[in-house]
């Protein structure tokens, strides 16, 4: 048998520069296990065979907390933007030129697994676009402005979006000058591609892959960590 393709050149950009306003405290901070939640998420991408360098968006402050880590790649710290697609593009900045790919992460993952961090990157080398998602399995409603519901959706074809997302670099770049040129405003890196007519192929999941944004989060977070250990 043929032996697997070596993975394509991947950095990682991990995004940690939001404000957690809706936690009502830092939640990158925040313990998952004793560890900091920005910890966990880093240790992830150190140990994923298919990353070989890590770009972290954040303050000086949340830097502090990965002091004594021991970094078996090369991880360096830029300064965010005003929103998550001005982070992004700092991250994108600070990219070795030889990249050809890059991972995109939200800091607020801290489960994600280096298996799904793999499949991803694997999978940009034949779609040059792919998100790592899951498929919707819950009873989906539309309500009106005031709660009340509407109407059943159907689900086929619905998923839930995670991250890492996965591009080639150059391809991102472009759809970040078309999101810039064009004023408008993109709350992940798929809405940014699609202004660009390319297609993003998604990655099913194989492992729970929260974000952490309420209290709640991270109580099950903690759950989750307690059965994978």
């Amino acid at each position: 048998m043929p032996a697997d393709p070596s993975p394509p050149p991947c950095a990682a950009i991990i995004v940690a520069a939001g404000s957690s306003r809706r936690m009502g405290f830092d939640k990158l901070s925040a313990p998952l296990g004793g560890i900091p939640v920005l910890r966990r998420t880093l240790e992830a991408f150190l140990a994923a065979d298919s990353i070989h360098s890590i770009v972290l968006v954040c303050p000086e402050e949340r830097w502090r907390l990965l002091e004594g880590m021991n970094f078996t790649k090369p991880v360096v710290r830029v300064d965010g933007g005003e929103n998550r697609q001005d982070s992004v593009a700092s991250g994108l900045a600070a990219l070795d030129s030889s990249t050809r790919f890059v991972a995109v992460h939200d800091g607020a993952r801290p489960l994600v697994s280096p298996d799904d961090i793999g499949q991803c990157i694997f999978a940009a080398l034949t779609y040059r676009a792919v998100a790592l998602a899951r498929r919707v399995t819950e009873t989906m409603k539309r309500s009106d402005d005031f709660d009340f519901s509407m109407e059943t959706v159907s689900r086929d074809n619905l998923w839930c979006m995670e991250t890492p997302q996965v591009f080639e670099v150059g391809l991102l770049k472009e759809a970040y000058s078309s999101v810039s040129a064009s004023g408008l405003t993109v709350t992940d890196e798929v809405s940014a591609i699609q202004q660009t007519g390319a297609r993003v192929k998604f990655i099913q999941s194989l492992h729970p892959n929260l974000k952490i944004t309420t209290p709640a989060d991270l109580l099950l977070a903690e759950a989750l960590l307690d059965k994978r250990s």
